[in-house]
């Protein structure tokens, strides 16, 4: 892939599981979104507070690309909803790759 402008993203699955004190939010345990590339979707019918998807969305670029095995991005996949009286939290799962073309998602030329 070096000599191509191909690169690859994880797809993300962004799962709700309980925390230890009770959840207040609008969101339930199993409630998920998924993101490929830049596309987020969510399972018909079901939808998903603005407040966590606000908290987690800076993480999800870095979650989607490569890093050390010792980098705290690798290994930590629960974020806790940013709701202090909320017990919920996010699992951020790797679930796949996706591979794209640098000329397919912008029109900035490689050097």
């Amino acid at each position: 892939m070096a000599d191509s402008d191909a690169f690859e993203l994880y797809d993300l699955r962004v799962e709700v599981v309980a925390g230890e004190k009770e959840m207040v939010c609008d969101h339930r345990e199993g409630d998920y979104f998924e993101l490929r590339g830049e596309n987020l979707s969510l399972p018909a019918g079901q939808s998903f507070p603005i407040y966590p998807l606000a908290a987690l969305l800076p993480l999800l670029p870095a979650k989607q690309r490569r890093t050390a095995p010792n980098d705290w991005m690798t290994t930590d996949a629960e974020v806790a909803c940013p709701d202090p009286h909320c017990g919920g939290r996010f699992r951020i799962t790797r679930t796949g790759v996706t591979t794209f073309r640098h000329g397919d998602v912008t029109r900035v030329p490689l050097p």
